[in-house]
């Protein structure tokens, strides 16, 4: 007993823990930001940028509470600074980005339940779009972004972030201001963003996987298993009782348990076990409307073997009513002469009587005749006609 309650113990572990880490927290979130620019690469002479304009919005699902997935898109408005020879470009990004919860993995949660940090970086495609003084078209490019989002946990469903990300393009022909590129065409640290943003939780979990440590995972676990420990303890000690306990089990026990069971609502049952305001009413109208016949063989008294148990359930009635009285009508079939027929349906019935009397019912309470022909039902349903029914009175 030991041994397999300890097995089961671990069994329950490894559920609670896979079920804790993947269903108690939220694992979607949308990330909201906005702030500043500075551009990495040189710009055509006599030109200079405004830092203002740049926003994102993304979509986070968070794989567990240390790993996610991110698509991110970004936009910035590049303007001149004031006083400065004028330009106009759009520029457009959008990303696929792996991250990584800094704060679980070196489990920030013990110092602070409200600060975290992320890490994240991936690639994908940018956009840039010259207006003034010269119009591209659009210079199409490949992006590679690296970046650090400190957060500060206001509720469980928001948080505020501040981001910092370096993006480098690969393939930039056009320089920000719409010019030619200055630099090699390979490689290009365009620019570095600085955000601050809001993140919303989605879900109906309490917490976020961001703000959720395995420290709080192991808490669950562990008060769940001994919550399981107290019940087993429990089941173990009444399995010992019931291992100690004699039994003595007779055919009135039980059907007085079921009785006790299963008997219907609005009965009561007294204190010999007995049911008082039994459903007797419902019980005659399936043995008076044929839910329980017994059948025969072609031409004889012979019953077949699946309508012993109609007669068996007859007879438990009579036991459990004795006010209850019952007559036995037998039928043949249309094959044979008129007199054959109410002999043989008269025999039928005497065989059924007999057997009822033999296991315990008093003649008194039985009357058995010959019905004759059933004539009720066709020629391909003639084995129904062959029959025994019952009339309870």
């Amino acid at each position: 007993m030991k041994f397999l309650k300890t097995i089961f113990l671990v069994g329950l572990l490894v559920l609670i823990s896979n079920n804790a880490t993947g269903q108690d927290y939220n694992k979607w979130s949308i990330d909201l930001g906005a702030g500043v620019h500075t551009i990495g690469v040189p710009l055509s002479a006599d030109y200079f940028a405004s830092p203002l304009g740049q926003g994102n919005f993304g979509v986070r699902y968070m794989l567990n509470n240390k790993f996610g997935l991110r698509i991110d898109l970004g936009f910035s408005k590049f303007n001149e600074s004031k006083g400065t020879t004028p330009f106009s470009s759009n520029y457009y990004r959008a990303t696929i980005e792996g991250i990584v919860n800094i704060g679980n993995v070196l489990n920030f949660n013990s110092w602070s339940k409200r600060i975290n940090l992320l890490f994240h970086t991936g690639g994908g495609f940018s956009s840039l779009n010259t207006l003034e003084p010269t119009v591209n078209g659009g210079d199409g490019m490949v992006n590679l972004l690296v970046g650090l989002t400190p957060q500060f946990k206001i509720n469980d469903k928001i948080s505020l972030f501040a981001d910092f990300s370096s993006i480098i393009h690969f393939g930039q022909g056009n320089s920000i201001d719409g010019g030619p590129n200055p630099t090699s065409r390979e490689t290009n640290v365009s620019m570095f963003n600085t955000s601050l943003g809001v993140n919303i939780a989605i879900g109906k979990k309490k917490q976020h996987a961001d703000f959720t440590s395995e420290e709080i995972i192991d808490d669950k676990i562990v008060s769940e298993l001994e919550i399981l420990k107290k019940r087993l303890d429990s089941a173990e000690v009444q399995i010992e009782k019931l291992k100690n306990k004699e039994f003595v089990f007779t055919n009135e026990l039980i059907i007085t348990e079921l009785d006790e069971r299963y008997v219907k609502k609005g009965e009561k049952i007294s204190q010999d076990g007995n049911i008082i305001d039994s459903n007797v009413d419902f019980i005659k109208e399936l043995l008076n409307r044929g839910y329980e016949n017994v059948y025969f063989e072609v031409n004889k008294t012979t019953i077949q073997e699946g309508s012993l148990n109609s007669i068996n359930y007859l007879r438990q009635f009579m036991l459990d009513n004795p006010s209850v009285n019952a007559a036995i009508i037998g039928y043949a079939d249309e094959t044979g002469s008129e007199n054959l027929n109410k002999s043989l349906s008269a025999k039928r019935a005497k065989k059924v009587y007999d057997m009822l009397v033999a296991a315990g019912i008093n003649s008194g309470r039985l009357s058995y005749a010959g019905g004759g022909v059933d004539a009720s039902v066709g020629k391909e349903a003639r084995p129904l006609a062959r029959k025994v029914i019952f009339r309870i009175q």
